[in-house]
């Protein structure tokens, strides 16, 4: 998978390769993304409808509605832009973030077993919970959030754990 463009927060070691790269599903953006086209579509009607009377409080109560969907709808769309996710061929990573940047990183000789879950809505719409559990933790060590294609991530992963002959299970 690795098409030579590494990104500058995956630290590859020696014969080290990307193996799956991917960002949350769409639906990760959830109602707030909703909210701000509303937002912005309701206070472009507001803005024209007020400034039919010509520009007053009404067209710029529309203008500063329409500006704080936009916002709104901006920074959600930047939050699932930047989350990524990457399996390589012996560590995780998970990214989040764009002025400070959050990056979970570990081997995967330290998995101990891997759960994915899906809701009946998850199913239909090809996203899911792909969930990591390291030896000596009883809590999960990363969770890859409603992510697109779960199961594909999750056959890579299982494919690079028995690789390494560590035992996952799915």
């Amino acid at each position: 998978m690795d098409d030579g463009s590494t990104p500058d927060w995956v630290h590859l070691g020696e014969g080290e390769a990307i193996v799956w790269e991917s960002r949350p599903h769409p639906v990760a953006m959830g109602s707030r993304l909703l909210v701000g086209v509303s937002l912005v579509l309701v206070g472009f009607l507001v803005a024209v409808w007020g400034a039919a009377d010509g520009v007053g409080v009404v067209t710029a109560l529309g203008v500063v509605v329409a500006t704080v969907g936009a916002g709104l709808a901006g920074v959600q769309y930047v939050h699932w832009t930047t989350t990524r996710y990457v399996i390589t061929t012996s560590e995780l990573y998970e990214k989040r973030g764009v002025v400070s940047r959050d990056v979970t990183q570990f081997r995967l000789d330290r998995i101990q077993n891997t759960s994915l879950r899906q809701s009946a809505l998850g199913r239909l719409l090809g996203y899911g919970d792909l969930t990591v559990y390291t030896a000596g933790s009883g809590d999960p060590e990363l969770t890859f959030q409603r992510l697109s294609r779960p199961h594909e991530a999750s056959t890579v992963l299982s494919e690079q754990l028995d690789d390494l002959g560590v035992r996952s299970s799915t």
